[in-house]
């Protein structure tokens, strides 16, 4: 049985609840690492990396209760080098020069035009002005953990966002610009108006979650029998709330869920089997 693993974005938080996920699907006997194809947003590409590179979650979770990091170095046999890269000092934020107005004027007006075109995450994304943190941290800590080409013996997909189009470019596909891994991961974590955009070839890209918060949906054609997605992004049942960052919050949750679930309908409609885990509120 061909099975395909989606992991999306979350921020932070939503990273924590994705590898207790993965953590609690292996404890059922799944070890997420066997999937035929793995598909990584935002935080969930990172976590889809290491995953493709054969490090399993217990490990991951482990280094987030304090554990040591010998396991991990060890497990992507790649020394102390990597064990250092997931020490405070990788994640130390980069200031670059700020810029004004909205960070893609293309993608705003684009937007503003043709606003149903388009999820609110990516009309947002236009309209805000270009990040100031540099994502090389991001991509230093994943080269550092596979160095030179993507994972071997796995398809491993990571989604970004072309900043000026809005259009979604799935690295490590065929039809997509050839990249190294971490800068790839590091497109797929380029959150708009928080990060600086990732630059290659005269092309700017940002955070895949502005396209689909899953991107489930790029799993479409690929002949799998199952896919299970993780989304910590959305939840089942949104509860109420009467603050104004309570509504926004769960505005962007729901149309969240929704989109999740039109991509979900769409690979079921063509025989593959769906299988949808998002947090609760309480998760959250």
């Amino acid at each position: 049985m061909r099975t395909g693993l989606v992991l999306g974005a979350g921020g932070v938080v939503g990273a924590s609840w994705l590898i207790g996920a993965l953590e609690a699907l292996t404890d059922e006997g799944w070890d997420p690492r066997s999937a035929d194809r793995i598909v990584g947003t935002s935080a969930g590409a990172i976590i889809g990396a290491l995953l493709a590179d054969g490090v399993p979650p217990s490990t991951m979770s482990a280094y987030l209760r304090g554990g040591s990091l010998d396991g991990l170095a060890g497990l992507s046999d790649r020394g102390e080098g990597a064990a250092a890269g997931l020490t405070p000092d990788a994640y130390r934020l980069q200031l670059s020069l700020p810029s004004f107005g909205p960070g893609s004027w293309r993608l705003a007006v684009s937007t503003a035009m043709r606003p149903h075109r388009h999820s609110p995450s990516a009309v947002l994304s236009g309209w805000l002005p270009r990040g100031i943190l540099s994502t090389a941290p991001i991509s230093s800590l994943v080269s550092q953990l596979i160095p030179g080409d993507w994972p071997a013996d796995t398809s491993f997909w990571t989604v970004a966002t072309d900043y000026r189009s809005g259009g979604r470019v799935v690295f490590g596909r065929h039809d997509a610009p050839a990249l190294p891994i971490g800068a790839a991961v590091a497109a797929s974590c380029a959150i708009p108006g928080f990060y600086a955009p990732v630059c290659a070839d005269g092309r700017r890209y940002v955070d895949g979650g502005m396209t689909s918060p899953s991107n489930l949906d790029v799993l479409h054609g690929e002949d799998l029998d199952l896919v299970i997605c993780l989304n910590p992004s959305s939840t089942p049942v949104e509860r109420a709330g009467r603050s104004p960052a309570a509504h926004v919050a769960r505005f962007f949750r729901t149309a969240a869920r929704r989109q999740l679930e039109r991509e979900a309908q769409a690979l079921r409609e063509h025989g593959t089997r769906v299988v949808l885990l998002q947090p609760t509120t309480d998760d959250l």
